[in-house]
């Protein structure tokens, strides 16, 4: 059995992981920092399936963490990004309401983007929106011109390079298998058998953050319940049909955003994504089931309580799944040009959605601190947009754990 000693383990090579490891060699040059990553290769899962949105901070609760991160994330990511000859655009992105009921949450959401200072959002009328969308419906909308797309994956190669160059390691095809923790150190064990010891180690593990947390010993509320989210793309020759970011008002119940049209810095436009329950981890296409991750799913009693609450909301979901002339119909109500034949297939990915024992979807990011060790029990969107804040968080916290 090999044995490997450092001094911070960092557990998960997405993009917060790296970040996180860049944040901590940054701090400390010298310091023998290793990343493991139970994939072939970084940003294997999230971080390289998503649809490349950087957010501007406008839906998030004032005072929470996704509030106060996102636009100092946004902020940091835009300067990496043209520090390091990384493609990235700001196209701006339209909130539009379609009715006069939807006024009431598009005044929140202009209140919440305000609080969080949210950089340069305007309120538009019906006028203003088409001058910014000619093709798009709508009553009113607020515009956020710092929204902006780039890709993440791109971002974390540059992130990964900047980890190897100050010294950092990283071992990929490495999944942990143990954690044991004692006054001295934590001892990660893989499942291959090799061990690695550290002072200290920080969990950035994404759609496995539970099951490590609770190797761990921590509490198994709340679970990753993961969301596959499907999208279509536009037609090539409708391209001209959107310019920016074109998004619903969403419901301020659920962390999610509804139907959206998303140009990305390859040159297409996604629509979508769905939110459906998946029957694996890694449900990248519709037929991936792992018997493992489905029991997981099914044996948490928050599945079932979240299932009571929404099952409306499940079954619009399941439909919309199923069905592109679905998918086209709720476009079509931002941009009425939009037809079903004009949507070809696309990628999708899938969200790890943490849930509550009592049915709860998890909003914020949420940190644990155990002995020796950080936790990240839960990072969905903008957790990208926000990785080099995010991860300014966890080394002040990991710089605790010394």
């Amino acid at each position: 059995m090999a044995d490997d000693r450092h001094d911070t383990i960092v557990v998960g090579a997405g993009i917060l992981g790296l970040a996180v490891a860049r944040e901590l060699l940054a701090r400390r040059p010298g310091e023998r920092v290793l990343v493991l990553e139970r994939e072939a290769a970084p940003a294997a899962h999230q971080s390289s399936h998503n649809s490349g949105v950087i957010h501007g901070g406008i839906y998030y609760a004032p005072g929470s963490l996704k509030a106060r991160l996102c636009v100092e994330g946004a902020a940091r990511l835009y300067a990496y990004c043209e520090a390091n000859a990384i493609e990235v655009r700001r196209i701006g992105q339209l909130i539009v309401a379609l009715t006069p009921d939807e006024r009431p949450a598009l005044d929140e959401l202009e209140r919440r983007a305000r609080a969080n200072g949210v950089p340069g959002v305007r309120r538009l009328d019906a006028a203003g929106l088409r001058a910014v969308e000619p093709h798009a419906a709508g009553i009113a909308a607020l515009h956020s011109p710092a929204t902006g797309i780039v890709d993440f994956a791109a971002v974390c190669r540059r992130l990964t390079a900047d980890v190897l160059a100050a010294g950092g390691e990283l071992r990929a095809d490495t999944e942990v298998g143990a954690v044991a923790t004692t006054t001295g150190e934590i001892r990660l064990q893989s499942t291959s058998g090799d061990e690695h010891c550290a002072a200290r180690a920080i969990f950035c593990a994404g759609l496995w953050s539970d099951r490590l947390a609770v190797l761990a010993g921590a509490d198994p509320d709340p679970r990753i319940v993961p969301v596959r989210g499907g999208h279509l793309r536009l037609d090539p020759a409708r391209h001209a049909l959107v310019r920016g970011l074109i998004y619903p008002v969403p419901d301020p119940r659920l962390p999610f955003l509804g139907i959206h049209l998303t140009p990305t810095v390859d040159g297409a436009v996604l629509v979508g994504p769905t939110a459906l329950l998946a029957p694996s981890r890694d449900a990248y296409r519709l037929g991936t089931v792992r018997i493992r991750d489905l029991r997981d799913t099914l044996a948490w009693p928050g599945t079932w309580r979240m299932a009571r609450r929404w099952w409306r909301t499940g079954l619009a979901e399941a439909r919309r799944a199923t069905s592109r002339a679905a998918i086209a119909a709720e476009a079509a109500r931002y941009v009425p040009a939009i037809e079903p034949e004009a949507l070809l297939p696309g990628p999708s990915g899938v969200r790890a959605q943490a849930v509550a024992r009592d049915g709860r979807l998890v909003d914020d990011f949420l940190l644990s601190h155990p002995p020796r060790a950080i936790h990240v029990r839960n990072a969905p969107s903008p957790a990208a947009t926000s990785a080099l804040a995010l991860a300014e968080l966890i080394a002040d916290g990991a710089d605790q754990l010394s």
